[in-house]
C-alpha cells in the first residue's frame, strides 16, 4: 500500500466519521422537535379539556393517536442513533450493548430490532424528554 492510498483511506475513514456526526446531530435534532411536539400536544389537550370537559371523545383520541405515532417515531429515530453510535440498548434494563449481538449482556433479554413486528410497539405510557430532563408517567398525578 502506498503513501497516498494510506492518506486516501485516512481521508474516508474522516469523512465517514463527519457524515455519522451530521446524521447523529440531525437524528437528535427531529427527536427533539418530536418530544416538543408532544408536549404541546398533552397542553392542547388540557386546553380542549379545560374549555369543554363535555367534547367528543374522538378529539381527544385523534390528539392521543398523534402523540402514540410520534413516540414511535422517536423508538425509531432513537434505535438508528444508538445504529451510528454502534450499539443497542436493552429494553429492559437499559445496557448498552455492541450492536453485534442479539442478546443484552447484563440482563439476557432479546436487544431490539428495527425488523421485529413488535419493534414500534409501546411499552408503557410513560414519557421521558431529554430536551428538558422531565419523566412523567401519563397516568399518575406524579411528576419526578
Amino acid at each position: 500500500m502506498g503513501f497516498f492510498d494510506k492518506i486516501t483511506d485516512v481521508s474516508k475513514g474522516a469523512n465517514d466519521k463527519m457524515r455519522n456526526m451530521s446524521e447523529a446531530s440531525n437524528l437528535k435534532r427531529k427527536i427533539l422537535y418530536e418530544e416538543e411536539r408532544i408536549v404541546e400536544i398533552f397542553a392542547d389537550i388540557g386546553k380542549k379539556y379545560y374549555k369543554n370537559p363535555d367534547e367528543d371523545p374522538k378529539v381527544f383520541r385523534l390528539l392521543c393517536e398523534d402523540v402514540d405515532q410520534r413516540r414511535r417515531r422517536i423508538k425509531r429515530m432513537r434505535f438508528e442513533l444508538n445504529q451510528i453510535h454502534g450499539r443497542k440498548i436493552c429494553a429492559k434494563c437499559d445496557a448498552a450493548v455492541n450492536e453485534k449481538f442479539q442478546f443484552c449482556g447484563s440482563c439476557g433479554a432479546r436487544l431490539p430490532d428495527p425488523e421485529d413486528e413488535d419493534f414500534t410497539s409501546l411499552e408503557s405510557n410513560d414519557y421521558y424528554t431529554e430536551s428538558s430532563g422531565n419523566f412523567f408517567d401519563a397516568d399518575s398525578q406524579k411528576v419526578y
